[in-house]
């Protein structure tokens, strides 16, 4: 940053590190052990929709690269996607609910084949699913592209549109030796019915 952004107030945004996926697997044996909430095996990426043949083509690789591993001899299942209500686009990955770094390595593929397509400011979000089977409820670890830091969401177990914010916050002060969480929490924006959650 210069002097004169300094003296004007601008600050420059925080550049994408996508590295900090890396994190989530050690995030999800603190949230195990600390919370009961283990991994469904599944992970979304969201992005704004573009039309055009480049991302066409993208779409394809994309494809491509995560149903390498999903051929039935591995039991594994295709990437899907899908357009929520607002048009966003979300794909959806999967791995077996053991294999964290997998998955997390599928979705730092994505994101990265993304961002080196030219698409990095259509990224939105990314999140890795986790259940507590014995207290019915479910929690998402979202990873912010833009501002390179996780918030925890953690929807109300019996539907409708309301949020477990205890819950929310206890996770944040369980993760913060494991993920960069967004300290802004008019940031933590519900992503009601992401595939993945």
């Amino acid at each position: 940053m210069g002097f004169w952004d300094a003296v004007l107030g601008r600050s420059k945004p925080v550049r994408p590190d996508l590295d900090r996926l890396f994190g989530l697997p050690g995030a999800a044996v603190t949230l195990e052990a600390g919370a009961g909430f283990t991994p469904t095996g599944l992970g979304s990426v969201c992005f704004a929709s573009v039309e055009g043949g480049a991302f066409a083509q993208l779409r394809r690789d994309v494809e491509e690269l995560l149903d390498a591993d999903a051929g039935p001899e591995r039991g594994g299942v295709p990437v899907e996607f899908s357009r929520d209500g607002y048009g966003y686009t979300w794909l959806l990955a999967r791995q077996g609910p053991d294999d964290v770094a997998a998955l997390v390595n599928d979705l730092h593929a994505v994101n990265t084949l993304l961002q080196d397509g030219g698409f990095g400011p259509q990224l939105l979000c990314s999140l890795l699913g986790f259940r507590n089977a014995a207290e019915g409820r479910s929690l998402a670890l979202v990873y912010l592209y833009k501002r390179g830091t996780f918030y925890p969401f953690a929807p109300l177990p019996g539907g409708g549109e309301k949020r477990d914010n205890g819950l929310e916050l206890q996770v944040r002060a369980m993760l913060g030796d494991d993920l960069r969480i967004e300290e802004d929490l008019s940031r933590w924006f519900p992503v009601w019915g992401a595939p993945g959650l």
